[in-house]
């Protein structure tokens, strides 16, 4: 559902997908057309009863095979991906890849409790009563993943809706078509049962025929506008969806920090995916006492950073997405006219493909698009600032909330201040690896989206919780049935003593209504 690029173009019922790194022809991939869609879905719904009904066992079994898959064949796996992507292959490889067994191993220990009938502690007013919560699979389930991680965005909803029971239709992103195909022969080879994983390439038609079909949630990963029409679609049925959207991630150098650590995190931070990654470090905080100590360390590390193709050695390849480059320009000259230092990069580098410089950009204030809007590409802006206090403040005054991070030798202090960071995850000397593990949930607050994946989240996203509560049935009659005339002074007294915090009256109270009752009856 993003936009058309020149690095896969779009036409009335083909993908032409084209190389980020020299512009050569990569294949031509046809767009699933609506009622492709819609035989997909129809095959999900069929295919339903009989994956809800396996045991969390035969449904594993399923996804070992597809792990020993992708463990056999991980390095041309990796190859497919940054042919696709144009990302340096150990970057395939760890950031896309190596998300499978961590998944898949995390949820066969952990799914059997997390999805386990819980009984819950008993209640007073309800002392003959016992309390249970459990989850179903909600049916079928529309992913619709990106093109920056086409791999591992698209993956990890799908398998983790599959082992919650349900059965997917995924939609990858045009831009990344080479991946939407590798992931289609995988779930082919792994041998799962006709109709529980379909992949429907296409464009934005495809993307709103998905929406519009007879599925139970759409889990979408995008941008905040994309995003906005999917909740749109949704809210016709309605059905749930969970919008995970962009960031503008911050990143904040106390007066403490282990300065070499923070430097290269931040560099790595920024850059890692051509800083196309809506956990990238988008906001360079640096406290005034170690400004200039730190950003000598930066300038050295962007300066040993290798920009080139996947089989080149390199740390940094192209923008995948063409549209990006407009983008990038448009913040640069935006906080260029505003006052901003481009201290380092800055421009499209010469020569075929997507390449551009990694950045560095300095004096940034709050009213520069690069400071206010998502950039997704190589752009490392810095603002200096008096105190953490005044980091956090502005940290916190933004549109987006998904991931940060704080750095400090005063771990206490780390942990207090990204407690009050407004994120759905914050790091302490730490940047990005969070996303990567399985058991935290994963997603944002504000406009970065809602709904949270990964850890037992990740289960419970794709379920329908119950609540039930069981009587053994050994009382013929209940305190609060009918008739209510005899009993309103009883009742009225059990109010009024619960609300006044006197439990043993309320009691007392509630039993005298129990009585009358059975006198009745």
């Amino acid at each position: 559902m993003s936009a058309q690029a020149s690095s896969a173009e779009v036409s009335a019922d083909v993908i032409e997908k084209f190389s980020p790194v020299d512009g050569s022809h990569l294949g031509n991939f046809p767009i699933t057309s609506p009622a492709d869609v819609n035989l997909a879905v129809k095959a999900a719904r069929e295919a339903f009863p009989a994956w809800r009904d396996l045991s969390l066992d035969q449904r594993f079994a399923y996804l070992d095979r597809l792990r020993d898959i992708v463990s056999a064949e991980g390095e041309a796996f990796a190859k497919i991906i940054s042919d696709d992507t144009g990302k340096p292959l150990l970057d395939s490889l760890l950031t896309e890849l190596m998300a499978i067994p961590l998944f898949i191993d995390y949820y066969k220990k952990e799914a059997p409790k997390t999805l386990k009938r819980q009984k819950l502690s008993r209640q007073l007013f309800f002392p003959t009563k016992t309390s249970y919560v459990e989850h179903s699979p909600m049916g079928v389930i529309g992913v619709i993943s990106p093109w920056n991680f086409p791999f591992q965005l698209s993956m990890i909803p799908v398998l983790s809706a599959l082992v919650a029971g349900n059965t997917v239709v995924l939609k990858p992103s045009e831009v990344t078509p080479l991946t939407g195909e590798l992931m289609r022969e995988i779930f082919e080879r792994a041998g799962f049962p006709k109709g529980v994983v379909s992949v429907v390439q296409g464009d934005g038609s495809t993307g709103a025929a998905l929406c519009k079909a007879d599925i139970d949630k759409i889990f979408f990963t995008g941008s905040v506008a994309t995003g906005r029409k999917v909740m749109a679609a949704a809210a016709e049925k309605p059905i749930p969806v969970e919008l995970e959207l962009g960031g503008k991630d911050a990143m904040i150098v106390c007066h403490d920090a282990n300065l070499e650590r923070a430097a290269r995190a931040a560099v790595w931070g920024g850059f890692l995916n051509c800083g196309q990654m809506c956990i990238s470090v988008e906001r360079l905080f640096v406290v005034d006492a170690v400004y200039d100590a730190f950003l000598a360390l930066v300038r050295a590390e962007i300066e040993r950073m290798r920009v080139g193709g996947p089989d080149e050695g390199s740390d940094m390849g192209p923008l995948t997405f063409s549209a990006q480059m407009g983008t990038v320009v448009r913040h640069l000259n935006d906080a260029r006219e505003r006052g901003a230092t481009i201290a380092m990069g800055g421009r499209p580098m010469e020569g075929p493909g997507q390449f551009f410089e990694p950045t560095l950009v300095l004096d940034v204030t709050e009213e520069m698009e690069i400071y206010r809007e998502e950039t997704f590409g190589p752009v490392l802006p810095v603002i200096r600032v008096p105190d953490e206090e005044e980091a956090l403040r502005m940290a916190n005054d933004h549109q987006y909330g998904l991931t940060g991070s704080v750095w400090t030798r005063d771990v206490s202090r780390g942990l207090e201040l990204a407690s009050r960071m407004e994120s759905g995850q914050c790091s302490v000397n730490d940047v990005v690896l969070s996303v990567g593990n399985p058991a935290l949930p994963f997603g944002g607050v504000k406009r970065s989206g809602f709904g949270r994946y990964h850890g037992p989240e990740g289960l419970y996203a794709f379920m329908n919780q119950k609540a039930i509560m069981v009587d053994r049935g050994l009382l013929d009659v209940e305190p609060f049935w009918y008739p209510y005339a005899p009993k309103y002074e009883a009742m009225l007294g059990t109010f009024r003593n619960l609300m006044g915090g006197k439990m043993v009256r309320a009691l007392t109270n509630f039993f005298e209504m129990h009585k009358i009752t059975k006198r009745r009856g």
